[in-house]
């Protein structure tokens, strides 16, 4: 059943949250259109680094084991507890800077997420109806979009101006700061030990009672690896392909925020009215057209820009349509199957950043190939496998 609160209560929650996920977001992304900067500064090729941001999707695939510790410790607690090992991931390469540190933030960074996302996510499912359910979830996508809008260009003017390894400290400052305002703004939650069946079940158990789940969580295993073939080439490829420096690889990150942030607001205003399903059908059929397509923009800049615009569009709608979806697979065990669709997710993500960089090698064209068809898989599962349950 999903828990009343009152308004303005939950709202703080939810802006608040939604700052903490874009300076979360900050730190995980800035990888990508600082790859070359950060390679160069560490003295080691792109390839050792997309290696590391392939390792670090291994991590996804252990976050199933942190399915029961908001029956544990409560979802408060995990939540901040994640934005604990984020700050200190942080300090450790600002301080003392090297490729052994530069790993342990990538899965400091990433651990965060694993642990804040989906206990943010079951907290608010929790206490929205379904039928709005698009819409709150859309928002604190927000922090998705607002860390390439905001967060990144000022990475790339720190680095600009300073060195790559500017950005580190100041991002946990930041930090801090949300975390210290979620301490006082969500609500001390009592771990839930008992509290029904569904939220004790081993994932294997969640699994052979609701395949459907398996099914779910494919869609990202699907989405985010096509994603992340695209997102370890493509500053590479603007770079080769227009000479783009790097204060101007930072700025193609607010194209992409532009991208992200209609996504968002598309699925806050569609994915309630037009059904979540069709919603997240849609954005795959049209994220397969925008990854086929891209590599035909190659000859003129503006035409590669606009390529980029809509490749994130449509995956971000997608992305987002399909987490309200996820939500309510199997009410009764939010927090698992959350956590189950990250470490699928992440999986993909791993696959599609270990892939990338050999793809690429082999021509640009192969990403879009990959990326298209990997999709369309998806839009097979959605359409004929993926129900959810219109109870809450």
């Amino acid at each position: 059943m999903t828990t009343p609160a009152p308004a303005m209560h939950l709202r703080t929650q939810v802006v608040i949250a939604t700052l903490a996920r874009a300076v979360i977001n900050t730190a995980q992304r800035l990888v990508y259109p600082f790859l070359p900067a950060l390679s160069r500064g560490l003295g080691v090729p792109p390839e050792t680094l997309a290696g590391l941001i392939s390792l670090r999707g291994a991590l996804g695939l252990v976050s199933p084991a942190l399915g029961g510790l908001p029956d544990r410790i409560g979802r408060r607690f995990t939540a901040l507890l994640g934005l604990v090992i984020f700050v200190a991931g942080l300090l450790l390469l600002g301080v003392f800077p090297s490729l052994a540190t530069f790993a342990v933030y990538l899965f400091a960074v990433a651990g965060c997420k694993y642990m804040f996302d989906p206990a943010l996510q079951a907290h608010l499912s929790d206490r929205t109806p379904y039928a709005r359910r698009g819409l709150v979830i859309a928002f604190i996508e927000l922090g998705w979009s607002g860390a390439s809008f905001v967060g990144l260009p000022l990475i790339g003017f720190l680095i600009a101006r300073a060195t790559w390894r500017a950005p580190f400290l100041p991002l946990a400052a930041a930090g801090v700061a949300v975390a210290a305002a979620l301490w006082f703004v969500l609500p001390h939650d009592v771990p839930q030990r008992g509290a029904g069946h569904a939220p004790s079940l081993g994932y294997y158990a969640l699994i052979r009672r609701h395949p459907v789940v398996l099914w779910g969580g494919g869609l990202g295993l699907l989405a985010g690896g096509a994603n992340e073939l695209f997102n370890v080439v493509y500053a590479g490829w603007l770079e080769q392909a227009f000479g783009l420096t790097t204060a101007e690889l930072g700025l193609t990150a607010t194209v992409i925020g532009l991208a992200e942030l209609l996504g968002e607001v598309l699925v806050m205003v569609l994915a309630d009215k037009m059904g979540k399903r069709r919603a997240v059908a849609v954005g795959l059929l049209a994220s397969a057209a925008a990854y086929g397509l891209i590599p035909l923009t190659g000859g003129q800049l503006p035409l590669a820009l606009a390529g980029l615009f809509f490749v994130y569009l449509a995956f971000e709608f997608t992305l987002v349509g399909s987490l309200p979806l996820m939500t309510q697979l199997v009410p009764s065990a939010r927090f698992r199957v959350m956590s189950l669709n990250a470490a699928l997710h992440s999986a993909g993500r791993m696959v599609g950043a270990f892939s990338g960089p050999r793809l690429f090698a082999l021509g640009f064209g192969w990403i879009g190939v990959a990326a298209a068809l990997a999709n369309l898989a998806g839009l097979a599962l959605i359409v004929f496998l993926v129900r959810e349950r219109h109870h809450d």
